[in-house]
């Protein structure tokens, strides 16, 4: 017997409900003679007087569910463009690259494609960090300011084999961040959360999991396998935007550490916050501090909170 309803589904149509509400359209772009299709949410009227924002997603299912909660005060600021990056929502490619490099090409590809004038600000949650970071380096000219959040940009190969990660393989990374039973659902419930949800039904997971986690599943695990492998922090790129790093404290995937260190690679041109009581996932557990955070960086107009600079 087929499923009548879907917890998850219905989810993602509130969140393509709110997104349009707040002045939001769907597009989907052709890239690579059509074998690269990038789906992202643009402005249905850009103001000129306003800066353009990019936001990039995590692992986390697409963009709309990790942006929801605090979309509606960005676009009253900015002209907000949220694209699914390649392999997640409605974004998909025939070509075997990768990298995140390949993702920067692609959503800056389709920036210009959507019509994007002038610079842009770019902010990454957790892989999306690792993709906003690559945008940087490679197009410093169309690039303003950048926001990392949670995001192990400074990551070496080593880390995993010393224990500063809690996974002890790519293997185990994968199984938890593509979860394909409720089982491992929790557990990533567990690392992304300082406070999980408690007693979640298995039915919603096992949900959730058909809805968002059975697609692309062997071209996300390669992205994991590329982000890890032969990373090294001498070998980053320094970019040369006024960046702002923000953590949660008590973050189980990318630990603290990380920030410490992309902040020390970056000098003086990167501030740190580090938001208490909160784990890797600041967009849920911390949406108001995270969005003052970055409202008071992008257009400068207060104090960051809650912030730890060294």
């Amino acid at each position: 017997m087929s499923k009548c309803f879907s917890f998850t589904a219905s989810r993602d149509w509130c969140f393509r409900y709110s997104f349009s509400r707040t002045g939001l359209k769907s597009t989907t772009v052709n890239l690579h003679d059509g074998a690269t299709v990038i789906h992202t949410w643009i402005p249905k009227t850009p103001k000129p007087n306003k800066p353009n924002l990019i936001l990039i997603h995590g692992f986390g299912a697409n963009a709309m569910r990790q942006y929801n909660d605090f979309i509606s005060p960005l676009v009253s600021k900015f002209n907000v463009y949220i694209p699914d990056l390649v392999f997640f929502g409605e974004s998909y490619s025939s070509r075997p690259d990768r990298a995140e490099r390949f993702q920067a090409e692609c959503l800056m590809a389709a920036m210009e494609a959507v019509g994007v004038v002038g610079k842009v600000h770019v902010m990454g949650l957790s892989y999306g960090g690792f993709v906003a970071y690559s945008m940087a380096a490679q197009f410093p000219e169309k690039v303003d300011k950048v926001v990392i959040a949670g995001s192990g940009v400074s990551l070496d190969e080593s880390d995993m084999e010393t224990g500063l990660l809690s996974v002890k393989s790519i293997d185990d990374a994968a199984s938890i961040l593509l979860a394909q039973t409720p089982e491992k659902l929790r557990e990533l419930l567990r690392m992304a959360f300082f406070k999980p949800p408690q007693n979640v039904p298995s039915c919603f997971l096992s949900d959730f999991i058909d809805v968002m986690n059975t697609e692309h599943v062997q071209e996300k695990r390669e992205l994991i396998e590329t982000v890890h492998k032969g990373r090294k922090v001498s070998n980053l790129p320094k970019i040369t935007q006024p960046t702002l790093i923000i953590w949660g404290e008590h973050d189980k995937i990318f630990p603290l550490e990380l920030g410490h260190r992309l902040k020390r690679y970056l000098g003086e041109n990167a501030e740190l916050v580090i938001l208490k009581n909160a784990g890797h996932a600041v967009n849920a557990e911390k949406p108001k501090e995270l969005y003052k955070n970055m409202k008071s960086f992008l257009v400068g107009t207060s104090r960051l909170i809650q912030f730890v600079v060294i």
